[in-house]
């Protein structure tokens, strides 16, 4: 269909589909609820960010200038008529935004080919069919994170699951596709270690790391979010489908592309700059000198966001990625729990206070500990017996162990409290 044709308005049809892809909580009787349209996006500005999604390649620096200076809806209008690239122009100059007429012309020769009505009346039905919701920057559910790109920023996001876990504290954790037993063990530890400290897991569903990662994060009961080159809707590669379905089920997988997508190379490389801006912090676990995470690694740099990588053997190729990000770019060597909190800015305090505990009164709470049941509960006054020590000096050791959480009191029903030992692996 022509741009001159094309209609930048949303209709029933759109109206219809849309209000079925905004969240639930963004959307009431029927019609898009007054949060998505206060923060500007209203019907006919969501469906113009659905439509750039469709003309744009990600990263389109030219498109995110322009939506950022006019707004989508205006800026697609512009796009759609006469002398666009005149028009284009003055328009952003009037905001102060310089962009050259060669610029332009070549960007809307990218464009224009791309902008078909039906074809994004079938984006919006393949997304609703496929139980997608779609977030824009104007959505209360939008990450913030993202903004951190500047123009180079997604457009949309196509979120099939749990649309709150892409705002969660989350650490991108990536490597390479052949990963060695040694990568995919020191892995698992690492995730296991980060989703017990209350951060997410943000990977992209690749074979090798990200497979490791996503699954040890759902093994370890944390959130997960695979950022897929492809569609949402996709399931790449197609033996992660099973993989993808449980990651939508306990947290949630995005693309900025449109429903059906094929993910391309140059989408790859560019998915991994959300996985870096959606994340507080990348690791890389395990890299050869080629590997795309080093990608990931560089936006995460240039982002501003802590990187840090783990060592291998010397002797290993599927390592020397991670050795050069230490050596040349200044990652924070990782290798066990206690160095990823100290890199995730935790600082352990648990681990800290048991330290100073243990320097001060080792004895006691090594016996205290001691006397606690894995199974059933015992009272104070019982593991002050077992332990051989005071009532007293007992309560105010429980009192500490529970604080750091090595142990856990039970409430009985019978008056006082009784106690157990928290399983620590």
């Amino acid at each position: 269909m022509s741009a001159r044709r094309l209609r930048i308005r949303a209709g029933a049809e759109e109206r219809a589909a849309l209000t079925r892809l905004v969240p639930e909580g963004e959307s009431a009787g029927g019609e898009l609820c007054d949060a998505v349209a206060a923060g500007g996006a209203g019907p006919d500005a969501l469906l113009a960010r659905v439509v750039w999604c469709r003309l744009i390649e990600p990263g389109d620096a030219v498109a995110g200038t322009l939506i950022e200076a006019l707004g989508a809806s205006p800026a697609l209008d512009v796009l759609a008529g006469d002398e666009a690239p005149q028009r284009l122009a003055e328009a952003a100059a009037a905001v102060g935004v310089e962009i050259t007429r060669r610029s332009l012309a070549a960007a809307i020769a990218r464009w224009r080919p791309r902008l078909d009505r039906p074809a994004t009346i079938a984006d919006l039905d393949r997304a609703v069919a496929a139980g997608l919701q779609v977030i824009v920057p104007e959505s209360p559910l939008w990450p913030t994170a993202l903004n951190d790109l500047g123009v180079h920023a997604p457009q949309v996001l196509w979120v099939r699951g749990d649309a709150t876990a892409l705002a969660r504290t989350g650490l991108a954790v990536v490597g390479a596709r052949a990963c060695t037993g040694y990568g995919t063990s020191v892995t698992a530890e690492l995730v296991d270690a980060a989703g017990s400290a209350g951060f997410s897991i943000v990977s992209g569903a690749a074979y090798g790391i990200d497979a490791v990662a996503h699954r040890a994060a759902l093994a370890a009961g944390a959130p997960t979010v695979a950022v897929l080159a492809g569609g949402a809707d996709r399931a790449y590669p197609a033996s992660h489908e099973k993989l993808l379905d449980r990651i939508a089920a306990e947290g949630a997988v995005c693309s900025e592309m449109v429903p059906g997508a094929a993910p391309t190379r140059w989408r790859f490389l560019q998915r991994n700059r959300s996985i870096a801006a959606l994340a507080t912090a990348t690791l890389v676990t395990e890299a050869g000198m080629r590997s795309g995470s080093l990608n990931t690694a560089g936006h995460a740099a240039e982002l501003g966001r802590s990187l840090g990588a783990v060592p291998g053997p010397v002797t290993s190729a599927a390592s020397a990625g991670c050795h050069r990000l230490i050596r040349d770019y200044g990652a924070t060597l990782v290798t066990n729990a206690d160095e990823l909190r100290e890199f995730l800015g935790l600082g352990d305090a648990a681990g800290q206070l048991l330290d100073g505990l243990c320097e001060r009164q080792s004895a006691a709470h090594r016996r205290v500990l001691d006397a606690l049941p894995l199974r059933g509960h015992r009272s104070a006054e019982d593991v002050a017996l077992a332990a051989g020590l005071v009532l007293e000096e007992v309560r105010a050791v429980l009192a500490e162990l529970e604080l750091i959480g090595f142990a856990v009191r039970v409430e009985t029903g019978r008056g006082a409290a009784h106690w157990r030992l928290v399983r620590r692996e």
